[in-house]
């Protein structure tokens, strides 16, 4: 008799970290950058498994790292970066004193650029910029844009939030219009490719959950 193999629904991609059942890995296409990406993600988003964005980011960027927790004061890497005299480093996030790249351009003098870029919800957000005191010392990078999020399985705060992969696409956007990067505009273009992807999945699967008749015993009815 033929043996059937089951599939463990449980089992993860340890590369995007979603379920094998549903990885994105395929639908990434990684990129080369004169930036350097920091991701730095809330231990909340790293258990959204099936729709966080942090780590399909930092798949798509060659010149990214990735870290986890909520207070970065003590962490050793992100310390090196940022006391490293070659560097110049920002945190991408708005505010009243943020440098508005849409109209001010970074001015580079030669250093390594660095953005921080934090994975996780507003309030969150402003949790770890609190608790984060060597984040709370570099300057605020923002970006104006009229772009609406196609993150359709996600309710967004306000209609000009996106999320971080979209986010970060903007950034690239921004800094090739700028000369501090030099990317292929059709690779910006499939820069989402992974996340439309994901996006696209889960409304599938939403639609066939939907969909499902449920069968009724007759003595039951």
């Amino acid at each position: 008799m033929k043996q059937l193999t089951m599939i463990d629904t449980r089992a993860k991609c340890y590369k995007c970290y979603r379920p094998i059942s549903s990885c994105m890995c395929s639908y990434v296409k990684s990129i080369d950058t004169t930036t350097k990406f920091v991701i730095l993600m809330h231990p909340k988003e790293f258990k959204k498994t099936k729709n966080g964005t942090g780590h399909l980011t930092h798949l798509s960027l060659n010149n990214s790292e990735l870290y986890i927790d909520v207070d970065f004061s003590e962490h050793s890497a992100i310390n090196a970066l940022i006391e490293n005299e070659n560097n110049l480093c920002f945190v991408l996030y708005p505010g009243k004193n943020s440098i508005n790249i849409n109209t001010q351009k970074i001015e580079t003098n030669d250093k390594q650029i660095i953005i921080f870029i934090i994975d996780s919800t507003w309030p969150c957000s402003v949790k770890m910029l609190r608790l984060s005191r060597n984040l709370q010392q570099l300057p605020r990078l923002s970006f104006t844009h009229t772009k609406i999020s196609q993150f359709q399985i996600k309710e967004q705060p306000k209609e000009y939030c996106l999320s971080t992969i979209e986010s970060t696409q903007t950034l690239l956007e921004i800094l090739n219009a700028q000369g501090l990067e030099l990317i292929d505009e059709d690779a910006i273009e499939h820069f989402l490719d992974p996340f439309m992807a994901m996006v696209n999945y889960q409304i599938m699967s939403a639609s066939r959950s939907n969909d499902t008749v449920r069968f009724i015993p007759r003595e039951a009815l």
